[in-house]
């Protein structure tokens, strides 16, 4: 069944997706999906590519891989990278602990709607568990689309602040997940 938001890139379903870990020379790319991670509801009033360059919005990205706990899955479809998944421990928008990371997970626009998403992001939570993580937290404006993704996925809203739900996912007990 093809999902209802997404008719025109209904040929997605058919491509092959394969769910990797981001490679070092890969690493330029989490600046542009952490443009796309940003949720600009009128695509006709698109922010400038600059704001992922403030101070706030640069600790997600910058030096990825140094730091204890950096992970990223991306989302490879025909030898292209269109998607990627990552965390890292930072006191970020969706900060709830000392040790908790912090998600991001973005694809581009046009490989939106098939549920590459939901594989990708279901993929880290697991190699989270995997490597021992009890929890990983995110922040999302309670109106983008990606929130009722995370519900399902088993994240839960610890916090709001005007707009925007702090989430968090316990994965010691994902049995609610899908």
């Amino acid at each position: 069944m093809l999902h209802p938001e997404a008719p025109e890139n209904s040929y997605l379903y058919s491509m092959e997706l394969l769910i990797r870990p981001i490679r070092q020379t890969e690493l330029p790319l989490l600046e542009d999906f952490l443009y796309e991670a940003v949720w600009q509801p009128d695509s006709n009033r698109r922010l400038p590519r600059e704001v992922v360059r403030t101070p706030a919005l640069r600790t997600y990205v910058e030096a990825f891989g140094s730091q204890d706990g950096d992970c990223c899955l991306v989302a490879e479809v025909g030898g292209e990278v269109v998607g990627a998944a990552w965390c890292r421990v930072i006191r970020g928008f969706g900060w709830t602990g000392e040790r908790i990371p912090e998600l991001a997970v973005a694809l581009y626009s046009s490989f939106r709607g098939c549920g590459f998403g939901t594989r990708l992001l279901r993929a880290l939570l697991e190699e989270l568990s995997g490597r021992g993580c009890c929890a990983v937290s995110l922040s999302v404006q309670r109106d983008n689309p990606a929130a009722r993704l995370y519900l399902r996925l088993g994240f839960r809203t610890v916090a709001e602040h005007g707009g925007e739900w702090v989430m968090r996912c316990d994965l010691g007990d994902r049995t609610g997940a899908e």
